[in-house]
């Protein structure tokens, strides 16, 4: 699954050992989408994902992730886990003022008034 959106939050890094003794890391993210109505997502990179992807504050990415369910205790919990992310490419759209002089060029001049006497009752 992909989801595209603005970088809100980058929480700290967790690292710690396993019961295995095995070391581990897990970086997570909170991500803003571009919707009408945007929502804000949690996601987090698990082991080497960690270091192969790096996102900061307000940075727009792509976000490729699974969605996961697991029942502890009666209870379920659901992650999204992230194992792509790219940086969003900055589509060719002109800057808005080059839109507003566009815009403005496709405006035919407002003629001059030849006189000030109108017909208009206001």
């Amino acid at each position: 699954m992909e989801i595209k959106g603005k970088i809100i939050h980058v929480l700290p890094l967790q690292e710690g050992v396993s019961k295995a003794g095995n070391p581990w890391k897990k970086q997570e993210y909170v991500l803003e989408t571009f919707d009408q109505y945007p929502k804000k997502v949690c996601f987090e990179f698990f082991g080497d994902k960690v270091d192969q992807n790096h996102a900061q504050i307000g940075d727009e990415v792509v976000l490729s992730f699974d969605l996961e369910s697991r029942e502890y205790n009666g209870r379920w919990f659901t992650s999204v886990r992230g194992w792509k992310l790219e940086k969003a490419s900055v589509e060719a759209a002109p800057a808005m003022d080059q839109i507003s002089s566009m815009a403005m060029a496709d405006i035919p001049p407002f003629p001059a008034a030849a006189d000030n006497n109108d017909d208009l009752p206001f």
